[in-house]
C-alpha cells in the first residue's frame, strides 16, 4: 500500500492548524506523515499546534519554498499539498490513492468548493472547476497531489513569489503527461473575498491570471496581489 505525506505551507494559522491536523490525522494509516512548514519569523502556528505526530519545519516565508522543503523531508510514496485553510472531504485518502493506482499515474487535484452560503461562491466554484476541467490546470488550493518521484524528476515547485501552482501544473501539462482531477470536493475558506470584497478579489484573480500568461513579472504580480 502507498504512503503518503501531506504537506501544510502556514502563515500565522494558528487559529485553525489545530483543527486541520485533527481532522486530516483522523483518516491517516500507518506509515503516512503529516508535514508542517512555518514560513513567519515567530513561528506562531507551530506554538500553536497541540499534537505531536506532525514533524515541524521552520521555513523562509513564501509558499513555493515552504512546500518544497516539506517534500524534502517527506517520506511518502505521494506528497499531497493542503492549504491552511483548505477542509478535505472524509474519504479524501481513498480518493487519492485510487487516482494513484493508474497505470500512468503522475499528478492530481480534487474539484473545489468554497465555504460560504452565498450565491457568489456557488458562481466562483462553478467557474474554477469548469476552468480546471477545460485547461486541465489545476490551482493549489484543489489540493494538488503527485507521485513523489515525478514531482522530484520537475524539480518541484519553481522557487517563485507566486504562480507556483499554475507554473508546475502549467509544465506537467506541456510535456504531456496526465493530471488526474477528482470529482471529489475540497472546501476551500472564503475569508479572503468576504475580507476585501467579493467583486474585487475576482477581478484581481482574473488580472493576475491574465498578466500572468501574458508575462508580466512575477514580482509585479506578487505585489499587486499583496497590495490589492
Amino acid at each position: 500500500m502507498k504512503t503518503l505525506s501531506v504537506i501544510i505551507p502556514v502563515y500565522h494559522e494558528g487559529r485553525g492548524i489545530n483543527p486541520l491536523v485533527e481532522a486530516l490525522s483522523s483518516h491517516l494509516e500507518d506509515g503516512d506523515e503529516i508535514i508542517i512548514v512555518d514560513g513567519a519569523q515567530g513561528m506562531d502556528t507551530l506554538r500553536a499546534l497541540r499534537f505531536p505526530e506532525p514533524l515541524r519545519l521552520a521555513s523562509p516565508a513564501g509558499r513555493s519554498v515552504q512546500m518544497n522543503l516539506g517534500a524534502e523531508h517527506a517520506r511518502g510514496d505521494i506528497f499531497v499539498f493542503v492549504h491552511a485553510d483548505t477542509k478535505l472531504p472524509p474519504l479524501w485518502r481513498e480518493s487519492v490513492l485510487q487516482a494513484a493506482g493508474g497505470h500512468a499515474f503522475k499528478a492530481g487535484a480534487f474539484d473545489l468548493v468554497i465555504d460560504s452560503p452565498y450565491f457568489w461562491s456557488r458562481v466562483m466554484e462553478k467557474t474554477a472547476n469548469l476552468r480546471t476541467h477545460y485547461t486541465r490546470v489545476p490551482y493549489g488550493d484543489q489540493v494538488l497531489f503527485f507521485d513523489s518521484s515525478y514531482f522530484w524528476s520537475l524539480g518541484g515547485f519553481a522557487p517563485i513569489p507566486i504562480m507556483e501552482d499554475v507554473e508546475l501544473m502549467t509544465r506537467i501539462k506541456k510535456q504531456g503527461d496526465r493530471i488526474v482531477l477528482l470529482n471529489t470536493r475540497v472546501r476551500t475558506s472564503a475569508r479572503r473575498w468576504e475580507k476585501e470584497g467579493v467583486l474585487k478579489g475576482m477581478l484581481r484573480n482574473w488580472l493576475l491570471r491574465l498578466l500572468y500568461h501574458c508575462g508580466c513579472k512575477l514580482e509585479t504580480l506578487a505585489g499587486m496581489y499583496r497590495t490589492y
